[in-house]
């Protein structure tokens, strides 16, 4: 039972991850059914936006403020202004690459090229720019672990778990109760004739694309807190399975991210526990696979049927 307990908790963690990049995927797909290939390497962006930020606030950068600021605190800021300048990134992305694709009419697949190509632009950017060296996130959080019997749970984890699960609440609220949000699922409902009832479809998507830059770098921030190592290509692998995730909940729907994150989470971690993890990815892939196989839209994903 303990160690049921400890894997679950393990699993919480790690799901929480997957399930804030996939809702990033998802927003994006649910309003312009764009599959945004680029979105792992936003959550790469994210996390070195806030590995500049902590070594700014903390005083270990060239440039020196002329003032000290408690670690708590910049914890806060470094999350805050990774969320706030990453998003503009996402933003940038979908002005400069996909925008004009999505006025001339292009051919999906075209889209899904760029966007690949803007994951590798962002790559290797950051591998021109701060170079292959991988670097040590900074510790702004102390970390504290609790103990129950042979049951261990870090300040760390708690504070991932919590902070996905509101994200995801945020994130609800806005799609469910807001007029931006009802304007968001009417795009996604009928995009043909949403501009005929006077909504700004270009100020919905850029805001989409605020929301879902910001969850990744969210991501960003916290990954690098729990396990503070960053190198160019973090968000390669870590992306695609997210995307996986959200596939698996049924891309489109934010709570099927949610929960396809977690549930990516949870058969991976216990995969690793009770066999060798070199079989993890082959296991958890070949399960997800099946569930597919039975619910080919995902779980929380509906069938839409086209009138030609």
């Amino acid at each position: 039972m303990e160690i049921l307990i400890q894997n679950t908790l393990n699993a919480l963690q790690w799901g929480s991850f997957y399930a804030l990049i996939a809702l990033g995927y998802t927003l994006v797909y649910g309003v312009l059914l764009l599959i945004n290939f680029a979105h792992g390497d936003i959550f790469m962006v994210g996390a070195y936006v806030g590995f500049f930020f902590a070594v700014l606030f903390t005083g270990n950068s060239i440039i020196q403020l002329p003032f000290s600021i408690p670690l708590w605190l910049v914890f806060i800021l470094t999350v805050v202004l990774s969320m706030i300048v990453t998003s503009f990134v996402g933003v940038t992305l979908e002005r400069v690459a996909y925008r004009p694709l999505r006025r001339k009419g292009a051919n999906r697949l075209y889209v899904v090229i760029t966007a690949l190509m803007c994951g590798l632009i962002l790559e290797n950017g950051n591998l021109a720019f701060f170079g292959a060296s991988r670097r040590l996130f900074p510790e702004l959080i102390d970390k504290t672990i609790y103990t129950f019997g042979s049951i261990s749970i870090s300040n760390i984890k708690i504070m991932v778990i919590l902070t996905a699960i509101t994200a995801f609440i945020f994130l609800e609220l806005i799609i469910r109760k807001t007029r931006i949000g009802m304007a968001m699922r009417a795009i996604s409902y009928d995009r043909v004739a949403v501009p005929l009832m006077g909504i700004p479809i270009d100020g919905v998507i850029v805001f989409t694309f605020v929301l879902g830059s910001s969850m990744a770098a969210l991501a960003g921030v916290l990954f690098v807190t729990a396990y503070p190592v960053l190198e160019p290509y973090m968000g390669a692998i870590i992306g695609w399975k997210a995307f996986i995730a959200a596939v698996v909940g049924g891309i489109g729907e934010i709570r099927g991210a949610f929960v396809g994150g977690f549930l990516l989470g949870f058969i991976e971690i216990f995969v690793a526990a009770f066999f060798p993890s070199t079989l993890r990815d082959l296991i958890a892939f070949s399960l997800l696979l099946i569930l597919l196989s039975f619910k080919p839209t995902g779980l929380f994903g509906v069938s839409r049927s086209t009138k030609i």
